[in-house]
């Protein structure tokens, strides 16, 4: 495959989030790994049917978007007094998709940048096959952003780990407790050369310098009893 067709093919990252095609969000710092909290209450078991991770890329200034998904392999959250206190969801890096409405070009199709995001230069999917996130705290969010997802009320923080990689990493959540379930809905965006993939990133080579750094992951995660 050539280089500028790659490349092309290229704008996508991860994981990331949901379809809104309008301007991204703030790029969430990436800090050092963070003891996860610790499991107690009622573990509720995430329901993996219901529960999604989405992802958005593009070239820079977000040009030529391409979108997808990725499935929940298996998870718990821990609800103690009403409120999610600790929990962890594992991501099949080997499951995700690119939607073909994002692909719009005559000459790129969906399943050729679904297997190049399986490669080394990006997810390297054969020797990391998982990807997860750990809670390490849950609080109560003091003011919403305006890019926040719809009905956030809460802050997560938790270590994202990509390519074997952990980072620690914040933003704002829709986060809702019932008696028998548990969920947490969120958008964010990150720098995917925090984890080290840095296919496209090079700025001295113009044609990859052209490829955004920023991912938007969404995370829809459910939990049952």
């Amino acid at each position: 495959m050539k280089k500028i067709t790659v490349i092309a093919l290229a704008g996508v990252g991860l994981l990331a989030a949901s379809c809104n095609k309008g301007k991204s969000a703030d790029t969430t710092t990436a800090n050092q790994e963070q003891t996860v909290a610790e499991s107690k209450g009622e573990v509720l078991k995430v329901d993996t049917v219901a529960s999604i991770v989405n992802w958005k890329a593009s070239h820079k200034g977000g040009f030529a978007p391409r979108w997808g998904t990725l499935n929940v392999k298996s998870g718990d959250l821990s609800v103690e007094g009403g409120q999610i206190a600790a929990g962890n969801f594992v991501i099949d890096m080997t499951s995700i998709k690119v939607d073909p409405a994002s692909v719009t070009e005559k000459d790129k199709k969906p399943e050729d940048l679904v297997t190049h995001l399986k490669t080394p230069d990006f997810f390297d999917v054969e020797k990391n096959p998982v990807s997860d996130f750990k809670i390490t705290s849950v609080t109560d969010l003091k003011e919403v952003p305006a890019d926040a997802v719809a009905g956030a009320n809460k802050t997560v923080s938790g270590n994202l780990t990509l390519l074997g990689k952990t980072m620690n990493v914040t933003f704002p959540a829709k986060v809702d407790v019932t008696d028998n379930s548990a969920s947490i809905d969120a958008k964010f965006v990150v720098n995917r050369a925090d984890w080290g993939i840095k296919f496209g990133t090079s700025e001295a080579d113009p044609a990859e310098w052209m490829v955004s750094k920023d991912i938007e992951i969404g995370v829809n995660v459910k939990a049952k009893k």
